[in-house]
């Protein structure tokens, strides 16, 4: 994948022309134009790729947004909206010639209902923020993904991100209520309220998880949940990945939902270890994090049944955190993983994909002889509960073709995710980084279905272009097989 070239120098012309418009309406300050003020935007988390944006625009109020929205819609210029910046799809990644609209200024919680358990904030408060806020009153907000420091609620809607007790209390869509959304023609829109249901189609769960692509989140009323009465965490140590797998699907085949279940890898384990030092065996092949929660009596009785049952199927050694601050650096190590990868790697590509939980060992073995053909090491850390995967792919940018090579071992993964029964993404969203596999996972009539909603809410194609969802031509010259046409390239793994 080629890697465009930001532009530098003066501001183009038409850059020129829409700040000279923009100006009566926004402060000097809010309109960015500039090269060296352009370029701490020109990426998101998914930095191997970057552009240099037209214009970066910060607006502090909905009436702005709705101004710049007519204004670009007037004028045919595109528009991507960009949160903390944390997505790991290219989500956020700008065009040369439109228009970067950050909504880190929107960062108010306007209110908290404690009778009524929900938050309303703007789409730039950070996702910890909900929580902290929410605490005073015995509440908190449960999507947890481990950027949760910095993501902020819009970014969390736009790609429907989850987050490590997911597996218990739902992604982002089943913990929202409410959204305020601005249209490309800069018409304020409400979606959903914080009634238990709302008439008409179900516009919230289509918005949510829609990149940016159908229109501009402004405001979101979020579900505040009560702080269970009491949380523990598990730590099972286990010396062969697969039985770490299947210990996954025994535990919910026993009927038990823990309020997470985390596997990592040896590689992540000491990667983390030697990161964070929250005491985890470094020998172990695999590790699983299970936090069970509720009041005192069933956490008690849940955690000796979980803690036997992984003992039976190949658990080395079983530890239950012994107080609030162990439980708390058990999990620190977990969300800090990421970060921890980056330590021992020049650069690392963070994959996102989705399967059944019971193809888990299957899968792992697969990777495993993915990365060792293609030469690179893949360290494993992800939400193992609901099977949603995270492979961080290891590699060297300065050494030539090795983007590209761990790229195409990512688009293996991928496709091995599919061929079971799963889904290119579970939190991360498409973007661009994910779009050739769009064309493996769906065929033409249902990506022309996908273009035929995006067209409902944006005719001219302004909002977060070439994100998402593929052209037909893009698949058509990909050539793609789509899973239904019958040709494994994994037979030996069942499909779901």
């Amino acid at each position: 994948m080629s890697k465009p070239r930001p532009h530098r120098g003066d501001p183009p012309t038409k850059a020129l022309a829409l700040a000279e418009e923009l100006g009566t309406l926004l402060p000097c300050s809010s309109i960015l134009t500039d090269a060296e003020d352009l370029h701490p935007y020109e990426c998101d988390g998914l930095s191997a790729y970057r552009h240099t944006p037209m214009m970066v625009i910060l607006p502090d109020c909905i009436e702005q947004i709705q101004n710049i929205l007519r204004i670009c819609h007037t004028r045919g210029i595109p528009v991507v909206a960009r949160g903390a910046g944390t997505g790991l799809s290219g989500g956020a990644l700008p065009l040369a010639d439109g228009v970067l609209l950050s909504l880190v200024k929107l960062n108010r919680i306007l209110e908290i209902d404690p009778d009524n358990r929900y938050a309303h904030v703007q789409p730039g408060v950070r996702n910890l923020s909900i929580s902290e806020a929410a605490a005073a009153y015995g509440l908190y907000y449960a999507p947890d993904p481990s950027s949760q420091i910095a993501c902020t609620i819009g970014g969390n809607v736009a790609e429907n991100a989850g987050g490590v007790h997911c597996l218990k209390y739902g992604l982002t869509v089943n913990n929202i209520l409410g959204l305020k959304l601005v249209t490309v023609e800069g018409e304020l829109l409400t979606i959903g309220s914080p009634a238990m249901d709302s008439p008409g189609y179900d516009l919230l769960a289509l918005l949510t998880g829609s990149e940016g692509l159908l229109g501009i989140i402004v405001e979101v009323t979020v579900k505040l949940l009560p702080l269970p009465d009491t949380a523990q965490v598990l730590l099972a140590a286990f010396d062969d990945l697969q039985k770490a797998g299947d210990s996954v699907a025994r535990i919910i085949g026993a009927g038990i939902i823990p309020a997470g279940l985390e596997l990592m890898d040896n590689l992540s384990i000491r990667a983390a270890e030697s990161f964070v030092h929250a005491g985890y065996p470094t020998q172990a092949r695999a590790i699983l994090l299970c936090e069970l929660d509720g009041t005192q009596q069933e956490v008690e009785i849940q955690i000796k049944y979980v803690e036997q049952l992984l003992l039976n199927h190949g658990a080395t050694e079983v530890r239950t955190a012994k107080d609030a601050a162990e439980r708390a650096i058990f999990w620190h190590g977990r969300k800090a993983a990421f970060p921890a990868i980056g330590r021992i790697s020049p650069d690392y590509y963070c994959m996102d994909g989705t399967i059944p939980r019971q193809h888990l060992a299957p899968v792992l073995q697969h990777i495993k002889a993915l990365s060792e053909g293609f030469g690179l090491r893949v360290a494993n850390v992800f939400h193992a509960g609901d099977g949603n995967l995270h492979p961080l792919i290891l590699y060297d940018a300065s050494i030539p073709g090795e983007l590209e090579k761990a790229e195409q071992l990512g688009a293996k993964i991928l496709e091995l995710c599919i061929e079971v029964g799963g889904t290119i993404t579970g939190e991360h969203g498409v973007g661009m980084e994910k779009l050739d596999q769009m064309c493996v996972q769906f065929s033409d009539l249902e990506l022309s279905q996908f273009h035929a909603v995006k067209a409902a809410f944006d005719p001219q194609g302004l909002l977060n272009p070439g994100k998402a969802i593929p052209t037909l031509h893009r698949c058509a010259e990909l050539g793609a097989m789509h899973v239904h046409d019958g040709q494994l390239p994994y037979p030996d793994i069942p499909r779901f």
